[in-house]
């Protein structure tokens, strides 16, 4: 069994599909931020398709970071010449694919010099980003601009030493629109809804604080298209690494997938694109319908199945779906709960999209932990829940599920699980949800009086006494009990 890299390409076992083109001759094209493993298992693997046929071989992408953890990420990387393999976790049986799209990673370092170097090369056309849902310094109530974050701050204060990803950037096009290279589209690929007029609002809102001129050239000239992306991609642990060793593979950060992929894409592209479209995504001036089904259905399922599993000591979705009472949960909820509030797609309907990812979440291939899903809890739930929870107020429907799912939410992060052992820190804000949870033991109110999360939602009546009864029966007679309860109606 040989290390992965270019040299042992030629002698992987039988069935082991590898790069056809020649990865020397690819140049670099796109640079992506927060190089993890759902980049490797998603973008960059339509990329890798795309030169598969011989095409797009001058948009090889470089990666970068702006975490210390991303360095260590760069250095397994580099010492198998930044190949990835990728597995996929079908029912049927797995298989395996090495991605060879990537071509190079910027170190890491503390004033982004060295990335906002390869940004301002020319030949780089798009800037893609996966920084988690929480990443752009928004505010998870309004979506308003949040200008007095420490690192916001600072890099408002020294434009050309950032700390962040976004300051890196405007520091890179403020350079290419000094020496008349252009500008490049920055392309947003996280869970959020609109993520790229989002990312429009961060970097613009950021330029704007310290180069009001440079903002407005860039809200001009740059483009930020709108996307949806979807495929279930695991954390990487000893189990991942133990799978690609069966297949004769030594690869320091393999990567495992589920059997399903899907992009759509905003067609705004300032400096041009690669032709995915010819391997399967979909390019569209209305990405709005694809993007909150599958926020709301499957981003916002994943929340109420995971929080609902850590309370009940299950390790993995799939356990969470074989349950007898949280995946009918699911179920029941998803239907006639949030499916109600999302419009069709072209050629999907709700109910028949709530099908698909009851199969996918179902999978016992895809060993992926409640602890990764349940991450996050303040972004993803008002990203993810709570905009549905909004609109079933607002059009007077059903809210009963969507009001036991916050109160799952709120017994989740009072720290302790039913059997007694404890939930390790998950949230950017835990320590203060954890002393918000435990007030709301005795008074289920105080959850819901946190109106950076709740806004005016923690004072409709309505939301209020569901939200109150379905805590107090979970701390009374516990989870099982309280879904069992909404299961008969």
């Amino acid at each position: 069994m040989q290390k992965l890299s270019n040299a042992a390409l030629i002698d992987l076992p039988a069935g082991v599909c590898f790069p056809a083109y020649n990865r020397a001759a690819i140049t670099p094209g796109i640079v992506h931020i927060g190089l993890g493993n759902f980049h490797r298992a998603h973008q960059s693997w339509y990329l890798h398709r795309l030169m598969q046929q011989g095409e797009a071989l001058d948009w090889g992408i470089i990666g970068a970071g702006v975490r210390q953890g991303d360095e260590a990420q760069r250095q397994r990387l580099s010492a198998q010449d930044y190949l990835t393999t990728l597995i996929e976790l079908d029912p049927n049986g797995p298989s395996v694919e090495i991605v060879g799209s990537m071509i190079g990673f910027v170190p890491v370092e503390e004033d982004n010099a060295s990335l906002i170097r390869q940004m301002t090369d020319p030949a780089i056309r798009i800037v893609s980003l996966t920084v988690t849902e929480s990443g752009y310094y928004i505010d998870p109530v309004t979506n308003a601009f949040n200008s007095d974050h420490p690192d916001i701050r600072h890099d408002a204060a020294h434009p050309n030493s950032p700390r962040t990803a976004f300051g890196a950037m405007i520091a890179a096009l403020k350079t290419r629109r000094k020496e008349s290279t252009g500008p490049f589209t920055c392309q947003s690929c996280d869970n959020l809804q609109g993520n790229g007029a989002i990312l429009r609002q961060t970097l613009v809102s950021l330029a704007h604080l310290s180069d009001p001129d440079l903002a407005d050239w860039i809200d001009t000239n740059c483009s930020f298209p709108n996307s949806m992306v979807d495929c279930i991609v695991p954390a990487t642990g000893p189990r991942e690494l133990e799978l690609v060793r069966q297949f004769c593979i030594n690869d320091a950060a393999p990567v495992t997938h589920e059997n399903f992929r899907q992009w759509v894409i905003e067609d705004d592209f300032c400096a041009g694109r690669p032709d995915w479209d010819k391997v399967d995504a979909t390019f569209t001036h209305d990405v709005h319908a694809y993007e909150t089904m599958k926020i709301r259905i499957l981003n916002g399922g994943h929340q109420i199945i995971a929080d609902a599993g850590e309370i009940l000591s299950l390790e993995y979705i799939s356990q969470c779906m074989s349950h007898p009472l949280i995946g009918a949960f699911f179920r029941k909820i998803a239907r006639i709960e949030i499916a109600l509030q999302v419009k069709a797609a072209p050629g999907v309907a709700p109910a028949s999209y709530v099908d698909l990812i009851d199969r996918r979440f179902s999978n016992p291939e895809i060993i992926d932990t409640v602890r990764r899903v349940a991450f996050d809890g303040y972004s993803r739930q008002t990203g993810f829940v709570l905009p549905t929870l909004r609109d079933a107020l607002s059009n007077g429907d059903a809210i009963d599920g969507l009001a036991l799912s916050q109160a799952i939410w709120a017994r989740m992060c009072e720290g302790t699980r039913e059997d007694g052992t404890v939930i390790e820190p998950n949230d950017p804000v835990w320590d203060r949800l954890v002393v918000t949870a435990r007030a709301a033991k005795s008074n289920p109110q105080a959850w819901l009086d946190q109106s950076d999360i709740y806004g005016d939602l923690g004072n409709n009546a309505l939301f209020q006494i569901r939200f109150h009864t379905w805590l107090s029966l979970i701390w009374s007679e516990g989870l099982e009990a309280a879904l069992a309860s909404y299961l008969q109606g």
